[in-house]
């Protein structure tokens, strides 16, 4: 029977980090940095793994799972003396021991499980996983002999001119059995450059051994064999694991459309036809169902749970937030802390207030409500099914709008219902009182404005041309006058 026990060596201060937080917890893609090496401890089928922490690990301790070992190594002595304080943890020593570190992020799961099966099926005493790189600086280099058998790792601190042209390298990582390990460290000494015990020495007692076995596993890409030791090396892990994370996404059926901007957290579930546009960031622990649309320019964070055929357009963010089927959050938004049920439209601009400044607060919107655009909802406070807020509504806590409610003003103010008139609870000056499920709200009646009738009036002409009108209709009468008397005359005279 195959018995796999594993050693995860966490130990390291990572001073060219420079940072107060220990090295194996700067996150990467929204885990932090142990998390990987304690996935592939798992998915060799190791259910107790022993870490070896050293300084801070007061604070690495709470991201291990129950059922992890943890020995401390309270002075930097090198990689072999973490394995010989993880001896007291492993108990009998039977079966093979694996080796993991908590700074080699960009190991596969692929890549660890063919290096167990290499192990087994050559019966290798001790099976190395290796990589070639064009620049292996930074890194122990394999020493064959003449037959190309491994006899030995030589770390580049202690290496010549000639062995530092060694391309294959030690990744770090290793199978061995279990009594062949402890018996090799303990001829371990400590190194002449940095006075420490090296696990990688134990290479070369073992090859010396009659019967023994040295075998090696090389890695699928060659950016696996990444350990991190400083800020430009942890952009660089950053980036390959986020092209990982999109790439398994993309066969499983989502579009993304542009990978490059597209930020999505390990652990994030995402339903087939589902199409992710650009600058869109996705945080750990969010799920989005089938045939939705999300971004772009739009943030999910942790706890949101979106079911099938949503759309949540661009500016929008959402924490701790539980998302029916067919509702639309389209332009602008923010919604903490809520259950939206199924149907509901989410105006532009809509905010829950889901903090009062000590506490966080829920906001229920029912099935079919619909959010009217600058709508503040602050919590706790339930628009029920059907509802509808005006745009520019601020529904105050605890001020339930109730089911095919409608209200609208600074506070919300209740106008009445969606499709019926609202059935009155009492009258008080003209007010009238709607049910609600916590308090009442009050809406005023107002009366219709008058129509305001104007008349008017034709403009009197001013008082000198009133007398100079008066003056030419006298002369007009004059001439006539003095016309008619002349041919009057005229005709007497002729006869």
């Amino acid at each position: 029977m195959r018995t796999v026990q594993a050693i995860i060596l966490a130990a390291g201060e990572g001073t060219r980090m420079k940072s107060e937080m220990p090295k194996v917890l700067h996150p990467i893609c929204g885990r932090p940095m142990i998390g990987y090496a304690l996935n592939l401890a798992a998915a060799a089928g190791v259910k107790q793994p022993i870490v070896v922490l050293g300084k801070g690990f007061e604070l690495i301790k709470p991201h291990l799972p129950k059922e992890a070992k943890v020995v401390i190594q309270t002075q930097r002595a090198g990689t072999g003396d973490a394995v010989l304080i993880a001896k007291k943890a492993l108990g009998a020593l039977s079966g093979e021991v694996l080796i993991l570190y908590g700074d080699t992020p960009l190991l596969r799961r692929t890549t660890v499980q063919k290096l167990i099966e290499t192990h087994f099926k050559t019966a290798a005493t001790c099976t190395l996983l290796t990589a070639h790189l064009a620049d292996p600086s930074g890194y122990g280099r394999i020493f064959r002999d003449e037959t190309g058998k491994v006899v030995g790792i030589i770390e580049e601190a202690e290496a010549n001119t000639a062995q530092r042209a060694i391309r294959e390298v030690n990744v770090g990582t290793l199978i061995c059995n279990a009594q062949a390990l402890m018996d090799a460290l303990a001829t371990v000494t400590p190194s002449s450059s940095k006075k420490e015990l090296y696990l990688t020495q134990i290479v070369a007692h073992i090859a010396k051994q009659e019967g023994t076995k040295i075998n090696v596993s090389k890695v699928e890409e060659v950016s696996e064999a990444l350990g991190i030791n400083s800020r430009a090396e942890l952009a660089r892990a950053i980036g390959v694991i986020r092209h990982r994370i999109v790439e398994s996404h993309l066969q499983n059926g989502v579009t993304i459309e542009d990978p490059q901007s597209t930020f999505i957290d390990y652990g994030v579930s995402i339903g087939a036809d589902t199409t992710v546009r650009p600058y869109t960031v996705i945080e750990t622990g969010v799920s989005i169902g089938k045939r939705c649309t999300i971004g772009p320019f739009a943030r999910l964070r942790g706890g949101v749970s979106v079911s099938d055929d949503v759309k949540v357009g661009n500016f929008a963010e959402l924490v701790r937030t539980k998302v029916a089927s067919n509702v639309r959050i389209n332009h602008v938004s923010y919604l903490g802390d809520a259950i939206i049920e199924e149907g509901v439209n989410i105006g532009a601009g809509t905010i829950t207030a889901n903090y009062d400044g000590k506490e966080k607060h829920a906001t229920h919107i029912g099935k079919g409500a619909f959010i009217g655009s600058d709508t503040v909802l602050i919590a706790p406070v339930k628009i029920g099914a059907g509802a509808v807020t005006g745009a520019g509504s601020v529904v105050t806590r605890d001020h339930d709008v109730p089911a095919k409610g409608v209200v609208a003003g600074v506070p919300a103010r209740a106008l009445g219902t969606n499709g019926a008139k609202p059935e009155p609870e009492s009258k008080e000056n003209g007010a009238v009182k709607l049910k609600s499920d916590r308090k009442s709200v009050t809406a005023v009646k107002v009366k219709p404005a008058k129509r305001l009738m104007v008349k008017v009036k034709k403009k009197a002409p001013a008082k000198g041309k009133a007398k100079a009108k008066k003056r030419s209709v006298a002369k007009k009468k004059t001439k006539k006058i003095t016309k008619k008397t002349i041919k009057k005359t005229t005709k007497k005279s002729k006869r």
